[in-house]
């Protein structure tokens, strides 16, 4: 498997993925494991009619999970069966009840509740297998540096979602819903980590309102601008850069501080 090159961190390693990014892709892609996998799913994937079909094909079911972001689940058969039969069309589907949006992409995207499957369209073979390549390219890159993963995934997923026609809160709302997209806002806009913890709504406000502050508009349709994209993720690497090392300068702080009162009681002790 081929290891994407990431000679430095910070800001300055994602400028230097941004310009390496399509040749290191070109020959990550070419790896066996992946040239493997994705030739095995569209050569097979026409032949999947049910969820039960998919979850019980282990290396179809990597690449279809995979695709989504969701390889965790791997081992989740009956958890993802449920997710694929119930769907989106109903209102008590499963995924709709997820927090997780990706749920609801990988379920619509199959389609297994709608009679005929998205796995018997010719074309769907390749678009989830470059789907799953972007990903696991993306896992790779996280594997060494998961702010640079994250960096990519919001890159990737904002400029999708740019261009749905949906209204602004439910684009806000699918960002709010997405994982590694909604850790580069909150570290971006500065939030605690508490801050899921309040109501929905608020949660909503607030990043609207950080947006408009920070990135100069709190419109997602607006976030597949090239400039707009690079201030939201070099604001979150700096970020990321200073919590890091406001956490190591404390623990330092913290372990001067022990050693010190250590080293006290010890006088008092030989005294």
């Amino acid at each position: 498997m081929f290891n994407p090159v990431l000679p430095l961190t910070g800001y300055a390693g994602w400028a230097f993925l941004e310009r390496t990014y399509d040749a290191q892709r070109e020959s990550f892609d070419k790896s066996p494991l992946i040239t493997r996998d994705t030739a095995y799913f569209e050569e097979n994937i026409s032949k999947v009619k049910t969820a039960e079909d998919l979850v019980s094909d282990r290396r179809l079911l990597r690449v279809a999970l995979g695709a989504f972001g969701l390889g965790d689940d791997i081992d989740n058969r009956y958890f993802i069966q449920k997710v694929l039969e119930d769907g989106t069309l109903k209102d008590d589907a499963l995924a709709l009840r997820l927090s997780d949006e990706r749920y609801r992409e990988f379920a619509e995207a199959f389609g297994f509740d709608r009679g005929t499957p998205s796995t018997q369209i010719s074309s769907f073979g390749a678009e989830m297998t470059a789907r799953f390549r972007e990903q696991e390219f993306e896992i790779a890159v996280g594997d060494q540096d998961e702010t640079m993963r994250f960096a990519l995934n919001a890159k990737r997923v904002l400029g999708e979602l740019a261009g749905e026609d949906n209204a602004v809160d439910t684009k806000w709302f699918k960002i709010m819903g997405n994982p590694p997209l909604r850790e580069v806002f909150e570290t971006a806009f500065g939030l605690p980590t508490s801050f899921g913890q309040i109501d929905l709504d608020q949660q909503l406000e607030v990043f609207k309102d950080r947006a408009e502050q920070i990135l100069g508009s709190d419109d997602p349709a607006d976030f597949d601008d090239e400039d707009l994209q690079d201030k939201l993720v070099r604001t979150y690497m700096l970020r990321d850069q200073l919590n890091a090392v406001t956490t190591t300068s404390s623990g330092m702080i913290a372990q001067t501080l022990l050693a010190g009162a250590i080293s006290f009681m010890d006088r008092l002790r030989d005294r």
